[in-house]
């Protein structure tokens, strides 16, 4: 019960080299970033199915990576990490990962860690409780019950993503949906309202954002939502 697509976050050259050679001998397709700001800058960087992750990494700290990631995704999470000090397991933990494992660990364990974090995933998700479009009083409601205004344009794209039922949603169609033309739009006004309306969602609620970018393409909703 191996992931289709994991990323692998450490800057051990040798390590990565060969783990990611086992992964992939089973199936699993991975990508390997040496820096956690090559991740983020990534096209799609919360789009794979699973994260192996150190903590000692350039750019990001592996901490706070970890806590990004969980605004993005509640896919698996693996820590893998030789960083030694008395509250490091906590941390990770708090931060958001389903599982720690310490250096050095066997590749096999690794992949049995994996297996062991997807199949608690998938149980977990499998009856998801759905997020809400409330068009009477112009909110969206979060799976927790947590309620987030909408302006006149966020409703006109919540609406949109409502009616793609998780479908991707192209920047054309939300830009006419916003009252916008390529003529009078000013630039990256979508993404500034995409932008806004997360982190007002993020404010309100723990719950993973659902709102997600599709590069080159446009947004979708990943998540199951409702209009009332």
């Amino acid at each position: 019960m191996l992931p289709k697509t994991l990323a692998l976050i450490d800057d051990d050259k040798e390590y990565t080299e060969f783990l990611a050679l086992y992964l992939r001998e089973r199936g699993v397709s991975v990508d390997v970033f040496s820096d956690s700001n090559d991740l983020l800058a990534h096209v799609e960087p919360y789009a794979y199915d699973f994260y192996v992750v150190d903590l000692m990494l350039p750019g990001v700290d592996g901490v706070d990576l970890i806590k990004v990631l969980r605004k993005r995704s509640d896919v698996g999470l693996l820590v893998v990490s030789g960083r030694l000090a008395p509250d490091v397991f906590k941390q990770a933990i708090r931060a958001g990962a389903d599982m720690y494992l310490a250096k050095p660990v066997q590749f096999e364990q690794v992949a049995l860690a994996i297996e062991a974090v997807q199949r608690r995933v998938g149980a977990a998700s499998a009856t998801p409780t759905p997020w809400k479009l409330d068009r009477r009083s112009s909110q969206l409601v979060a799976p927790d019950g947590a309620r987030i205004e909408l302006s006149p344009v966020d409703l006109a794209l919540i609406e949109c993503f409502a009616a793609a039922d998780g479908a991707v949603v192209s920047r054309d169609t939300l830009r006419q949906r916003m009252g916008k033309s390529g003529e009078d739009e000013a630039p990256d006004s979508l993404n500034a309202t995409i932008y806004r309306l997360r982190r007002r969602i993020e404010r309100a609620t723990p719950s993973l954002v659902p709102l997600q970018s599709k590069s080159g393409v446009g947004y979708l909703f990943k998540a199951q939502l409702k209009a009332l």
